[in-house]
This record gives C-alpha cells, sequence and structure tokens, in this order.
C-alpha cells in the first residue's frame, strides 16, 4: 500500500520505517520530551530514543537553567544576549 501511495503522490517510496523516523524526529525538533517520543514509539525506554533522536531537541536543560537564572541581578534585562 505505501508503494502505490507514494506513486499516486508522486514522491520517492518511502517505507513505515522512514516514516516512523521522521515522526520520531520531527517530535524531537519540537522540543517534545524523550519520555514521551519513547512511549509514542513504543521504545522500552528513552536509551534508544536518546541515541537515534536527542541531537534534533532543543537543549531542554540550556533552556530551562537560562529561564531559571535570569540575569542573576548582575546584568540590566535588555542588554542580556543569549548566544546559542
Amino acid at each position: 500500500m505505501m508503494r502505490e501511495t507514494c506513486a499516486a503522490a508522486k514522491v520517492e517510496h518511502a517505507g513505515f520505517h522512514i516514516l516512523r523516523h521522521t515522526y520520531g524526529s520531527r517530535l524531537a525538533m519540537a522540543g517534545v520530551p524523550m519520555a514521551v517520543i519513547a512511549e509514542a514509539l513504543g521504545h522500552a525506554g528513552e536509551r534508544i530514543t536518546r541515541k537515534h533522536y536527542a541531537h534534533l531537541a532543543p537543549s531542554y536543560v540550556r533552556d530551562a537553567v537560562r529561564a531559571g537564572l535570569g540575569s542573576l541581578g548582575i546584568f540590566a534585562e535588555q542588554k542580556l544576549k543569549v548566544v546559542a
């Protein structure tokens, strides 16, 4: 069915595995937690999910620390520049 659907859509053939990987990748790039992605993909735990998708995720830890610390009263907020 996938081959027929791809042919009808005039796109290169993509099997179920590549679509599943694309789904996981898109979730990671959207900032969805690894535990949620692991559950959505049916992984037994986060280890394999992190191995394949963590490099695509925005840094949750980095962003949480920056949001929590603010300027620490050292700098005026408007002068802070976040360097990624």
